[in-house]
């Protein structure tokens, strides 16, 4: 089972198959050590065992030959035979040999075997047992170097060798895998924040690749869609413009007398009405359609906005910021804070309206800000959804139509801004449009 349970499919995938070749790897050992290596260590520790007995044994019998024996022993077997009695300790090593080999001699004698050990810096380790002899004591040693092996390095070799050929190559298949998954994933969230994606590359296992093609062939449908309803919008309300220009001028053709004042004023309120609305589709949909970033000075445009809505008796509070320029669509951006000012305007109930802006390496920052009472907390997102309006009404004197702030946010998807409304300390909204990012293509008109 997995000791965690990481969350990206890479992490996942990763994470269980090395977990199986890991465990895979520690019963190929188990196995191995159990059926080979462990009954190999017995034999030649029983082999080793008799070699000493019998050597032992010689050199009990043989007194006056002792020193061509030692020397003979030395040179064959790598094993050293003396009656020194000097006091070793113990041997605590953990070699499986060294338990095997006790264990050997144990039989062979019929008495408890132990080895002693003995380290020196000329010799190195040296492992020494008391054999029993006819009611003598032989002590036999072989130096640490005899047995050769080294099974705790073996097994470390094995296994850091093992897991990290292992956790290589399977994070190299499982990138293969996840990486066109994660390309699609990042698209998909591309498209979620209402922007295009780059095509998502199909160069990919065939699975992956047909997701991938579905996915860039949806993207260029749902893409041409959005710009055919805009192409249209636009179509109709230009179309619409001819009969209300003509029924304007019929209005303006019949005889005042006999007529209801009140009526034909009502009839030119609905007909001014419907020709803004008509202007705002056009508007947009001249914004959406791509048009020519321009390196522009941003202060001359605001200044031009101020300017204007100054002359129609609006008080404003201008904070230029000089030589702030920027590659923007000029008549995007003057719609958006066009419907900016608007807003405050209208619901500012009178009071000053402020309109800042800064630039920095980052981007550019424009603010307009209004003392009204504000939006609820709540309300602040759903403001920007069309035709919503915080009083219901629909009265005209009480509100706009519901489309300003909806423009201002489908302008800003369509060229990579941001605008956020949030509440004034003191009562009023601020509106904050960044500036600075690439654009990233059409949007839909309404969503």
């Amino acid at each position: 089972m997995s000791i965690f349970k990481p969350r990206t499919l890479f992490g996942r995938t990763l994470n269980t198959i090395a977990v199986v070749s890991i465990g895979f790897q520690l019963f190929i050992l188990i196995v191995v050590g159990s059926l080979m290596l462990i009954p190999l260590g017995q034999r030649s520790a029983d082999d080793l065992a008799a070699l000493m007995i019998s050597s032992a044994e010689m050199w009990q019998v043989a007194v006056a030959e002792r020193p061509l024996l030692e020397q003979r022993f030395v040179e064959r077997y790598n094993i050293t035979l003396t009656d020194d009695d000097t006091q070793y300790a113990v041997s605590e090593s953990w070699l499986p040999y060294r338990f095997f080999l006790e264990k050997a001699l144990a039989t062979r004698t019929g008495e408890p075997a132990k080895l002693l050990e003995h380290n020196t810096s000329q010799r190195g380790q040296w492992f020494w047992v008391d054999i029993p002899l006819k009611g003598e004591r032989v002590r036999v040693g072989f130096p640490r170097s005899r047995i050769g092996v080294h099974p705790p390095a073996a097994l470390l070799l094995v296994l850091t060798v093992g897991i990290g050929v292992t956790l290589l190559t399977v994070g190299v298949l499982v990138k293969r895998l996840s990486s066109p998954l994660e390309s699609l994933s990042k698209a998909v969230r591309t498209l979620g924040a209402g922007e295009w994606p780059e095509p998502v590359s199909e160069t990919c296992p065939e699975e992956l690749a047909g997701l991938a093609r579905s996915f860039n062939r949806m993207t260029g449908q749902v893409r041409e869609l959005l710009a055919n309803r805009t192409t249209l919008l636009a179509g109709i309300s230009h179309d619409l413009r001819t009969p209300i220009t003509q029924i304007q001028l019929a209005l303006e053709m019949l005889p005042q007398e006999g007529g209801d004042p009140v009526l034909m004023a009502g009839i030119r309120r609905d007909l001014e009405r419907i020709n803004r609305l008509i202007g705002m589709f056009l508007d947009i949909s001249r914004g959406l359609e791509g048009s020519p970033h321009e390196n522009l000075l941003i202060e001359s445009l605001l200044n031009d906005l101020v300017e204007q809505f100054r002359e129609r008796g609006a008080e404003i509070d201008w904070h230029p910021c000089p030589g702030c320029r920027e590659e923007v669509n000029a008549m995007a951006l003057s719609r958006i804070v066009s419907n900016l000012l608007e807003n405050a305007v209208r619901y500012g109930q009178g009071s000053p309206i402020a309109v800042n802006c800064g630039c920095s390496g980052k981007g550019m920052v424009i603010s307009v800000s209004d003392q009204g009472p504000g939006i609820p907390e709540e309300e602040l997102e759903n403001v920007f959804r069309p035709f919503y309006r915080l009083e219901q009404s629909r009265n005209q004197s009480t509100g706009g139509s519901g489309l300003g702030l909806a423009i201002v946010r489908q302008l800003a998807m369509a060229y990579g801004w941001d605008v956020q409304l949030q509440r004034r300390q003191g009562g009023g909204t601020d509106a904050v449009v960044t500036l600075g990012r690439k654009p990233q293509g059409d949007i839909a008109v309404l969503q």
